[in-house]
């Protein structure tokens, strides 16, 4: 991935596809874990807002070229399942950590994986490490609570462990030699699709050129607004500004026009890929944040960003409901801008979250 806009786009995969071997890009299922050490801990995936485990959302395979500690890199993303944690302005339901490894390293082959599945017989599901670190049944991640009785099910929480005693542990805990094959449906999970990445075609000249002119226009509505209001301004600015500015009645419909604009070609996509290039479509006006409101990496150094994820997404996790659900605009993920390794383990990023405002429809 380089510094040209790269689109994410999901995609139906073979099962055995999507596992860490492979280092897929992928939406939900259960996480397939990069680096073996120092994975985030239940404390560091509870959602914020209301203290549940937040549920795996999609990791994403970003190796930086040129980087030997970063030939694999991933990117981890989980989010709460509480709709009401997404109240607006809310940041507290999502968060991101970035792993990286050498080509060499204890866990994977020097050699690229091979494009054969699996034989016969291979478990669908894995919950323990090569390492021996067990995994949680429900949800993937690391599950350092064991069943009291059968000391073979491991949970991340207590949440979890409820859960599946519930929906059949209860039954199958002296069976413990069928742990791994009989997990049940948890309802938790997010259903699971391939991230398929595709360079973003360039724009023809007519659409290049109505992007520049709505950017044009944006910035001299906020020059105006900075100035004391647009009423004065007026009186200087030409015929041909103030037609184009006529076209669209507020900062906040040019801002979704563009938004629209971009996506028009490739309406299916679910993510944006651009570290060190470009940076976010923004979908509304409203809540995008000044560089001082992306906190530096915990090394010192500053945040870039490095892909947004779309809310074309909220189409495939099936969480539509009568009732609330599970919502966002955009989500913009910013990382270390030195791609620091300080612990040889997952370091935390920072997403900002942008939702959609009644003018956004």
């Amino acid at each position: 991935m380089g510094s040209r806009v790269e689109l994410g786009f999901a995609e139906e995969a073979a099962p055995w596809r999507l596992r860490s071997a492979q280092f897929p890009s992928k939406v939900g299922g259960r996480p397939a874990w990069l680096g073996e050490s120092g994975l985030p801990g239940p404390a560091e995936l509870r959602c914020a807002r209301c203290g549940r485990p937040c549920a795996f959302l999609l990791q994403l395979y970003a190796p930086l070229p040129g980087r030997p500690d970063a030939f694999h890199r991933g990117l981890f993303m989980f989010c709460c399942r509480g709709p009401a944690c997404y109240r607006p302005g809310a940041q507290g339901p999502l968060r991101v950590f970035r792993n990286q490894l050498p080509r060499k390293n204890d866990t994977y082959s020097y050699d690229p994986p091979p494009e054969t599945p699996p034989p016969e017989g291979h478990p669908p599901v894995s919950l323990q490490l090569q390492c021996g670190a067990h995994l949680c049944r429900v949800c993937g991640c690391l599950g350092p609570k064991a069943c009291s009785k059968c000391h073979r099910a491991h949970y991340c929480s207590k949440d979890h462990q409820i859960v599946d005693w519930k929906l059949g542990h209860k039954l199958s805990c002296v069976q413990s030699a069928q742990l791994d094959t009989a997990i049940p449906d948890h309802k938790f999970l997010f259903p699971e699709y391939e991230i398929v990445i595709e360079p973003e075609e360039m724009e023809t000249p007519g659409d290049s050129q109505t992007d520049a002119d709505t950017q044009k226009n944006l910035e001299k509505h906020d020059e105006l607004a900075a100035a004391g209001g647009a009423s004065d301004g007026f009186e200087s600015l030409d015929e041909e500004v103030l037609e184009a500015m006529a076209k669209h009645e507020t900062r906040e419909d040019k801002i979704f026009q563009k938004f629209k604009n971009r996506i028009a070609a490739e309406p299916e996509q679910i993510l944006r890929y651009c570290r060190g290039g470009e940076g976010p479509i923004w979908i509304s006006g409203e809540n995008i944040p000044r560089m001082k409101e992306i906190p530096n990496c915990s090394c010192g150094a500053q945040r870039m960003f490095e892909f947004q994820v779309m809310p074309q997404l909220l189409n495939h996790l099936k969480v539509d409901s009568l009732e609330e659900s599970i919502d966002w605009g955009t989500l913009v993920v910013y990382t270390c801008a030195e791609n620091c390794n300080q612990a040889n383990g997952y370091m935390e990023e920072f997403i900002w979250k942008q939702d959609i405002t009644a003018d956004s429809t």
